[in-house]
């Protein structure tokens, strides 16, 4: 398998090499030449519905442009600082109690179509949040957890009033701190609108519109074209110079060929995400190629770990000795090995393997929860056969008459996500189940994940941890256990664990969420409430996630990396709009 993929590395060197480029991204026109453009790769194979632009409603897309250039977040999480940085916000500070959070916001913002954007639009949109009965809208499952009431205090100040403390009420919700948090909406175009149908597109109109430096100029399926709004409130306020970009692409350049023949020729800026095979015959032919680190692994380490999760509802994944079994078969170490092509490492745990994390991660390991990177296929197999399970003529486990298969879902996005699962299919297969791969488009993965509609899922949903444990961990309480069909509120507990464990671990995990931060008691209760997790599998930890983000520097300087690294280099998050302002023109 392993030579299976450095032949299908060096195709790809070979054809960058010898095969005229096959598919010609467009970044011209008449008003604004290739070099005051910057294209972007989206990692996808086609928007859905491209004039959505509500992002509240599941499935909408908002990594097309829409909050890296057009919607502004509150703060900004810096990773590389570790600091909360103010943007559209200025302050979020609580009480002594921890259940008061004081909200104070620029004053001198403005939405795009020229009205002030202030407390008024805070308040609306946290409201519409907290009265969605079906808990479905973005970000409402979280702000009806927490939030009591929100109020203005005036044009600039909100208050919100929590239900019990959380000190980590702004930086899980609006700081950026995983991809994006609320984006906040105008009043003055949604007031009266049906946030479940409103898609916030009128061309006429010039909607959507967001405070970012960029305006829509055209949406479809596979292409999205930003021009810059010359009358940013942030350059007239002086928060920033206009960025020199005239106008940004974000472009689905469908598969890594593509992806690789594009930026070899100077048609793509930045690419979201591409092996190591790929990205070396990318540098082979355009030197002014670069990534997060200049020698190996080239790449990022993202925040949302690989996972394989089941539907702990269907048969025979809901019995906790099957998916046991199927913990002890997978080989992490072989998964990096050919899927990364060792860019990556093996989780200990559910956990992002960051520093900020490690006193969680060694309370886990330290009590002998820690993953084993190696495969033991001979251990899940007696497993399976304790399960009345017996091999049949073509080497798969059968009962009554029935072949054990393991149906996996996965989005088709990249690579990274394909390859995986293609090593977890053999390893499954050599073990005696007939394990199979259904790549899936993103938002097709999504409903079938959220709505409970699968078997097992390659995915990263315990994503949300970074410098602590409790965002991750409260994804699989009791209190987001809905029945199969309805949509996980929040794309949380979307497996269904519904045990007594389940109980007892929210519990815990509910006790670590009124906790102060960096609290000398949460690594022990962590490791409690860890327990039921490593007892009963919902979901198995695979790899820590590496991109591989690389940049063309041909157009355009700037781009953050370990040494110039102001933050960093996701251009798939909200917070991209740092990036987009640090760019300069290359000189000649």
């Amino acid at each position: 398998m392993k030579s299976r993929f450095k032949r299908l590395s060096l195709a790809i060197m070979l054809m960058l090499l010898v095969v005229p480029l096959a598919v010609h991204v467009s970044a011209q026109s008449a008003d604004v030449p290739r070099e005051d453009t910057v294209i972007f790769d989206i990692d996808d194979s086609a928007v859905p519905n491209p004039t959505n632009f509500n992002w509240m409603v599941p499935g909408t897309n908002r990594n097309q442009g829409a909050h890296q250039a057009m919607w502004e977040p509150l703060f900004i999480l810096n990773y590389e600082t570790g600091k909360i940085q103010p943007w559209l916000g200025e302050s979020f500070d609580a009480n002594d109690k921890l259940d008061v959070w004081t909200l104070k916001l620029r004053k001198d913002v403005m939405w795009s179509d020229g009205q002030p954007f202030g407390a008024d639009d805070v308040v609306f949109t946290i409201d519409m949040l907290l009265n969605d009965k079906t808990s479905t809208l973005g970000g409402a499952a979280d702000m009806q957890q927490w939030v009591s009431s929100v109020a203005k205090v005036d044009d600039a100040t909100v208050t919100f009033n929590l239900k019990e403390p959380n000190p980590r009420f702004q930086l899980d919700y609006f700081s950026v701190r995983i991809w994006g948090g609320i984006n906040i909406l105008p009043k003055h175009i949604w007031e009266g609108q049906d946030p479940f149908t409103f898609t916030f597109y009128d061309q006429a109109k010039g909607w959507p519109i967001g405070t970012g430096p960029y305006k829509l100029t055209s949406a479809e399926p596979t292409r999205f074209v930003w021009d810059r709004d010359d009358n940013w409130w942030g350059a007239k306020a002086g928060f920033h110079a206009l960025p020199e970009p005239k106008r940004l692409i974000w472009q689905i350049t469908g598969s890594e060929e593509n992806k690789a023949q594009l930026m070899s020729n100077h048609e793509l800026d930045s690419v979201m995400n591409i092996t190591l095979g790929a990205f070396e015959a990318i540098q082979a032919r355009n030197p002014a190629v670069e990534a997060w680190h200049k020698e190996l692994p080239y790449a990022w380490a993202d925040p949302c770990p690989r996972q394989l999760s089941f539907n702990t509802t269907v048969a025979p994944w809901d019995n906790v000795n099957m998916r046991k079994a199927v913990a002890a078969i997978i080989d992490r170490n072989q998964i990096i090995e050919v899927a990364y092509e060792g860019t990556s490492e093996p989780s200990k745990t559910m956990f992002v393997q960051y520093g900020g994390m490690n006193p969680f991660i060694d309370a886990i390991v330290n009590a002998g929860m820690g993953l084993d990177p190696a495969g033991h296929p001979d251990e899940g197999k007696k497993m399976i056969e304790a399960e009345g399970y017996t091999l049949n003529g073509s080497g798969i486990y059968e009962k009554d008459g029935k072949a054990l298969t393991a149906d996996i879902i996965v989005n088709n996005s990249t690579a990274e996500y394909t390859r995986t699962t293609d090593v977890i299919v053999e390893q499954l297969r050599a073990a005696g189940i007939d394990a199979t791969s259904r790549p899936l488009t993103g938002a097709t993965m999504d409903d079938n994940l959220n709505n409970g509609n699968f078997e097992l899922a390659y995915n990263w949903d315990s994503c949300g941890s970074v410098n602590e444990p409790w965002n991750s961990m409260n994804r699989f309480t009791s209190r987001f256990v809905v029945p199969v069909g309805q949509r996980s509120p929040g794309s949380n507990n979307y497996v269904r664990w519904n045990t007594d464990g389940t109980k007892k671990y929210s519990e815990i995990v509910d006790k670590i969420g009124t906790l102060p931060l960096g609290d000398a008691s949460i690594p022990a209760m962590v490791a409690e409430a860890y327990k039921y997790l490593y007892d009963e599998v919902p979901f198995i930890p695979l790899v820590q996630a590496s991109k591989l983000v690389p940049f063309d520097t041909t157009y355009w300087t700037g781009w953050p990396t370990a040494e110039n690294n102001y933050n960093h280099p996701a251009t798939w998050w909200n917070s991209t709009h740092q990036i987009i302002l640090n760019l300069h023109k290359a000189t000649k």
